[in-house]
């Protein structure tokens, strides 16, 4: 039976991730994976983490099973950053669970989606590729529409056509905040028209909030998820702490549902549970413990918050080089100036990507995105003379 598989192509980025490793010269370049990289091209462990898990090391006194919604202190304790101290429950209409990492949240989310009923998911393009795979795993039908254009800006038009063309029973996938892999993020301004129309539509929204903290703050990077909540009777929120607390092997995720009334939550969240359980059980525990105490401890949440504020000027330093720089050969560099978070895609072609690979070292995901983070100011130089060169006519 087993000889019926058939092989399957290497995820690119993971192929990308070795060809690096394997490239020999001392000057290359790695945009490719998503990790966060200091001004020296490390990844370190928060001093904020290492503070807690000493103290989880000495305090812990068990490693029972938590049951397959883990650990609810970690899962509230985010809520007030989430959805806002005044209710971050919403008067009881949101509860949650912890789940592996961001793409346990964005896959449990859609499973969720597909037992309540919708059988087509809304989704603007270029996103993160796992989103498509996730969708097309469970059964569901995608329907696409453009996320930005090619001058960098978001195509409100697309998504309200899109908005025009839905279904009963539709939900509509977006990113919350420092869109991957673009950049690109919806204005407050466009926040606010999109809210009512989710509503109007009837669709149900499920928001993927995986960086936020690393746009413009955590309070600033919630203003869309928190506009959406407040429009709509029911929505699904997947949560990824990978990013902002630099836990990515330790996969530190949770999912969110909001019902119309509080005696709703229960049976809806009850089904998280039981799909849960039956794909993995129960989620990993260090890293949401450790997570839990720096949240619970006022000092420890200050030394996360004042990382976390590290990263995002680092990353502005980068965009505002970069477009500073202006034109690199046909590239305009300046909209990277403007963009959010770890990502934006310049637009090279294909050929132009592996002649950046292969002429100057510079490792860059086949779509044109990159990392920002991978780039310093001792590097960046490098990398633009490296664009201006592969397009020169």
């Amino acid at each position: 039976m087993l000889t019926n598989l058939q092989q399957q192509p290497a995820d690119a980025l993971l192929a990308l991730i070795k060809l690096h490793n394997q490239d020999p010269r001392v000057d290359k370049i790695d945009l490719g994976v998503g990790v966060y990289r200091t001004g020296q091209g490390d990844t370190p462990v928060f001093g904020a983490i290492k503070a807690a898990e000493r103290k989880l090391l000495e305090t812990q006194d068990s490693k029972a099973y938590l049951g397959p919604e883990g650990d609810m202190g970690f899962v509230h304790a985010l809520m007030p950053y989430v959805f806002g101290k005044a209710d971050p429950t919403m008067g009881g209409r949101i509860e949650g669970m912890q789940t592996p990492g961001g793409t346990g949240a964005v896959r449990l989310a859609v499973a969720l989606a597909k037992r309540a009923g919708v059988k087509r998911i809304w989704m603007g393009t270029p996103s993160w590729p796992n989103h498509a795979q996730i969708i097309a795993d469970l059964g569901l039908e995608l329907k696409t529409f453009v996320h930005s254009t090619k001058a960098g800006l978001v195509d409100m038009d697309s998504l309200r056509f899109a908005l025009t063309q839905v279904e009963a029973g539709d939900a509509i996938l977006l990113h919350g905040c420092c869109h991957n892999p673009t950049g690109i993020d919806y204005s407050n301004d466009q926040w606010d028209e999109i809210a009512p129309a989710l509503a109007k539509a009837g669709v149900l929204p499920i928001l993927d909030l995986a960086y936020q903290g690393l746009g413009f703050g955590m309070e600033e990077d919630a203003y869309g998820t928190r506009k959406v909540l407040a429009a709509v009777p029911e929505a699904l929120i997947a949560y990824s702490c990978d990013k902002n607390f630099g836990l990515y092997r330790d996969r530190v995720g949770a999912v969110y549902i909001m019902m119309e009334r509080p005696e709703q939550v229960a049976p809806a969240l009850s089904n998280g549970h039981a799909l849960a359980r039956a794909a993995w059980s129960m989620p990993p525990d260090h890293g949401a413990a450790a997570v839990r105490i720096i949240l619970e401890d006022a000092g420890l949440t200050q030394t996360w918050l004042d990382e976390l504020d590290t990263m995002r000027e680092r990353m502005r330093q980068v965009r505002a080089k970069l477009a500073a720089a202006g034109k690199a050969g046909t590239v305009d560099m300046t909209a990277l100036g403007g963009q959010n978070g770890l990502f934006s895609i310049v637009p090279l072609t294909p050929e132009q990507i592996l002649a950046m690979r292969e002429k100057h070292g510079v490792y860059m995901a086949g779509s044109g995105r990159i990392n920002v983070a991978g780039l310093t100011m001792a590097n960046i130089d490098q990398f633009i003379a490296a664009v201006a060169d592969v397009t020169a006519a």
